[in-house]
C-alpha cells in the first residue's frame, strides 16, 4: 500500500528516531502516564453509550447532508471534479495520475494520498459495516483521543474530549475526502483531506491518516478485529490497545521525537 503524503519542512531526506531511543527519562514518564490511562474510565462501563452516542451523531450528519458538526473553514459536498479535470486524465495511466495528484498538493499544507483500488476496497467494505473507530495521537503528555466516523466517502476526525463535553454537536477538527471515480478503470483511489489548524498541524493530520489504512486496510485479523469490537462488542472494547497497535506500527515515531525535542529545549 502506497503510504499517505504530505508537504514536509522537517525531517526531509533523515530516519526520524523514537524519543524513548535517546531519552530514558521521557520513556519512563510516557510508561507512567500509560498506566495513568489504563485507570481512566474510558474502556469498558461506559463504552456502550459512547458507541450510541457516535450512531446518534453520525444519524445527525447524514440527516444534515454531512455537514453536521462540520467545523468552520471546511467544503461541504467536496467533489472530485472540484480539484481534479476529469475529463483530462481519462487517457491517463494511474502512474502519471498519481503523479498530477502528488504536484498538486505539493505545495499545499495538507495530507493526500494515492490509495490503490483493492485496498481501498477493502477500507470502504469494512467503513460500511464500522463506521467509526476510536485513534491516538501522541501528544507532549501522553496520548490524545479523537474519534473518525465515516459519513458517506468523507472520514470526520473529533477529539474525544469535545466529544463528551458537545455531544453530536462537536464540530471537526480534520475530515478526509475519498474519491473512487477512477477506482474502477484505473485501479487507483484518491484522497485529500482539510483541517482545522487551531487543533491539528500537518503531521498530526498524517498520523490519523496512516491509521486509517493501519486498521482499516489490514490484513492482521488482531487488528481488524479492535475495530469490529469498537463498533459491536463495545463493553469488551479496551483503548489501550489502540495505544499498543499504534506503537507497534511506530507510525507515531516522528511526532515522539518531535515533542521530545521541543522538550529538550526547554
Amino acid at each position: 500500500m502506497r503510504s499517505i503524503a504530505r508537504r514536509s519542512r522537517n525531517c526531509a531526506g533523515h530516519h526520524c528516531i523514537p524519543a524513548h531511543w535517546s531519552n530514558p527519562a521521557m520513556y519512563d514518564a510516557r510508561m507512567e502516564h500509560r498506566s495513568e490511562v489504563k485507570r481512566q474510565p474510558l474502556g469498558h462501563s461506559k463504552q456502550a453509550d459512547f458507541v450510541r452516542m457516535m450512531e446518534q451523531k453520525a444519524e445527525n450528519m447524514v440527516a444534515q447532508g454531512s455537514g453536521g458538526g462540520r467545523g468552520s473553514g471546511f467544503t461541504k459536498d467536496k467533489t472530485l471534479s472540484s480539484i481534479l479535470n476529469i475529463d483530462m486524465v481519462k487517457h491517463k495511466t494511474a502512474e502519471e495520475i498519481t503523479e498530477i495528484w502528488k504536484q498538486y498538493f505539493s505545495m499545499k499544507d495538507t495530507v493526500f494520498a494515492v490509495i490503490p483500488g483493492e485496498a481501498f476496497a477493502l477500507m470502504w467494505e469494512r467503513a460500511k459495516a464500522c463506521p467509526s473507530f476510536l485513534y491516538a495521537l501522541p501528544r507532549r503528555e501522553g496520548y490524545e483521543f479523537f474519534v473518525g466516523q465515516w459519513s458517506g466517502l468523507e472520514l470526520h476526525f473529533t477529539s474525544l474530549i469535545n466529544i463528551q463535553t458537545a455531544c453530536d454537536a462537536a464540530p471537526s477538527q480534520l475530515v478526509l475526502y475519498h474519491y473512487r471515480e477512477l477506482q474502477e478503470e484505473k485501479g487507483i483511489a484518491l484522497m485529500t483531506a482539510e483541517m482545522d489548524s487551531r487543533f491539528l498541524n500537518v503531521l498530526e493530520a498524517q498520523c490519523l491518516a496512516n491509521q486509517v489504512q493501519l486498521f482499516y486496510a489490514t490484513y492482521r485479523p488482531e487488528t481488524y478485529k479492535l475495530v469490529e469490537t469498537f463498533n459491536h462488542r463495545p463493553d469488551e472494547f479496551k483503548h489501550m490497545t489502540i495505544i499498543s497497535e499504534l506503537e507497534q506500527s511506530g507510525l507515531g515515531k516522528e511526532l515522539i521525537l518531535r515533542h521530545g525535542n521541543t522538550q529538550d529545549q526547554k
